[in-house]
């Protein structure tokens, strides 16, 4: 199933999206959040049940417009991305084609915006504003300590998330927090499919900016995989019902091209992950 936040006659809800008719159905949660954390409560009320509405007459957000913590991000998680970022001289410090464990980050929850909004490019605070579409896990069962075998119970579903980076901040400062952080810098959407619809081990991640194919690889290529990410950032850290791992972007970023293709106002990016529908967003 699909759900997704969504803006109808001046109320946020959540809803059971039907993608095929193009309609989405209100369900009785509070938020996206109380829907993952109640799923098995919810789940027997949860049908097509007539009353939806056309998803062109709705404004979709992010279907977690406001995470309760920061996003859990994963750094250079395939190889060719890897190399091209060890090549780019964006790199600070010690360069390395690839990592011996996964490089983990935040981005803050204040970043996220949903599909078609629009995604500052901070010209007074950067010149170097770059895309990474991003296979991201949103978790639904929490803990801590999970092992590896345990790891994808504990997963809800996947949607997608833009890494918007300011590259001279990430170099600058040596490290990845400031680069990420700026708001408006964590495009997510269009929704959430559950797990039990997406194989998250081999799915195709895609990116075309203003309709020129950039990014195109399988999650099969993954440095770290999933359960392996979810062990890793779990290990002492309790995981909570709606927290979001993005896990690492392939090659074709705009650092990796010579020169570089950097994102300016005008520009339009378009993502794309199996199952998960496309996320769009305009860059101003």
């Amino acid at each position: 199933m699909k759900f997704a936040t969504y803006t109808h006659g001046g109320h946020e809800r959540v809803g059971l999206v039907d993608a095929e008719a193009g309609r989405i159905h209100p369900v009785d949660a509070a938020d996206m959040v109380d829907l993952i954390a109640r799923y098995d409560e919810i789940k027997p009320a949860i049908h097509m049940n007539g009353s939806g509405v056309a998803l062109d007459e709705v404004t979709l957000l992010a279907p977690i417009p406001r995470p309760r913590r920061n996003i859990f991000c994963v750094g250079k998680n395939y190889r060719d991305h890897a190399r091209e970022f060890a090549k780019s001289g964006y790199e600070a410090g010690a360069v390395k084609d690839v990592d011996d464990y996964p490089a983990v980050f935040t981005k803050p929850a204040t970043c996220v915006v949903g599909p078609g909004a629009t995604v500052e490019t901070h010209p007074t605070v950067t010149n170097a504003v770059d895309y990474e579409v991003e296979l991201t896990i949103v978790i639904g069962r929490g803990g801590r300590d999970i092992k590896r075998a345990d790891a994808l119970s504990h997963i809800w579903g996947y949607t997608i998330i833009n890494d918007v980076t300011a590259r001279d901040r990430q170099k600058n400062h040596r490290q990845w927090f400031l680069g990420k952080a700026l708001d408006t810098f964590c495009p997510m959407g269009p929704w959430i499919t559950t797990a039990d619809e997406v194989d998250g081990s081999n799915v195709q991640v895609q990116t075309w900016v203003n309709g020129e194919l950039r990014q195109d690889a399988n999650t099969s290529d993954l440095i770290f995989d999933i359960p392996g990410l979810i062990e890793t950032i779990s290990a002492g850290t309790t995981l909570e019902p709606g927290d979001l791992i993005a896990t690492g972007t392939p090659a074709g970023v705009g650092l990796g091209f010579n020169p570089p293709k950097f994102l300016k106002a005008g520009d339009t990016v378009t993502m794309s992950i199996t199952g998960l529908g496309t996320l769009t967003n305009p860059f101003a």
